[in-house]
């Protein structure tokens, strides 16, 4: 094989790398050729040769480098469903505003969603209004987490304590100037597991 240049293998890594993480996946080297200007026939001697130097791993149709390795994490799509009440319960609404793509290895697998926080009643907790609210669903809590909580088709972000002296629920505000909301019962629609802020 004819001497490569060490220049054009770098614009073909480059390309490839650029090109997965905006897509997901390889270009076709047709789409390599296209993008370097060069026959199609010339971008897989390339590949093949970048493979050969140890450059990247090569099959025929996926190329791998280093940054795509550590780049190709799993990631999970969640619906972004309106806002959350910190505060007084509100109507229940759920509609996907948008979806957010996470990393399951920061995030955790299971079933989520985001809501947006409405109010202060969190604060104290670290949720500030307009936080986005990253809700594991489940129909169980435990005492002390925070909780997704439906109450007479409304619902609430609070604190859940389950009240056995008296037999019945307290939703609990981080709020100093909040006081606690009683219901017999309530409807758990999921648990609070993280919290993204916007610093602007």
């Amino acid at each position: 094989m004819r001497h490569k240049s060490n220049d054009r293998m770098m614009q073909i890594k480059d390309f490839v790398e650029k090109y997965y993480l905006t897509n997901r996946h390889s270009p076709s080297t047709r789409e390599i050729a296209e993008a370097l200007g060069i026959v199609k026939s010339t971008a897989y001697k390339y590949l093949v040769a970048m493979r050969d130097q140890g450059m990247i791993g090569y099959d025929g149709e996926n190329v791998l480098t280093d940054k795509i390795e550590k780049a190709n994490v799993e990631l999970t799509s969640v619906a972004v469903l309106g806002s959350i009440s910190c505060g007084v319960p509100q109507l229940e609404e759920e509609y996907a505003e948008e979806f957010v793509t996470l990393p399951v290895s920061m995030f955790g697998k299971g079933e989520f969603y985001f809501l947006r926080a409405n109010g202060t009643s969190m604060i104290e907790a670290g949720i500030d209004d307009g936080d986005l609210v990253l809700i594991r669903k489940q129909s169980v809590a435990k005492d002390g987490q925070i909780v997704v909580a439906l109450v007479d088709n409304q619902n609430t972000l609070k604190r859940f304590f389950v009240d056995e002296k008296n037999h019945c629920i307290r939703l609990h505000p981080e709020n100093k100037t909040m006081e606690d909301i009683i219901v017999p019962e309530c409807v758990i629609q999921g648990v609070a597991v993280k919290v993204i802020k916007s610093l602007e």
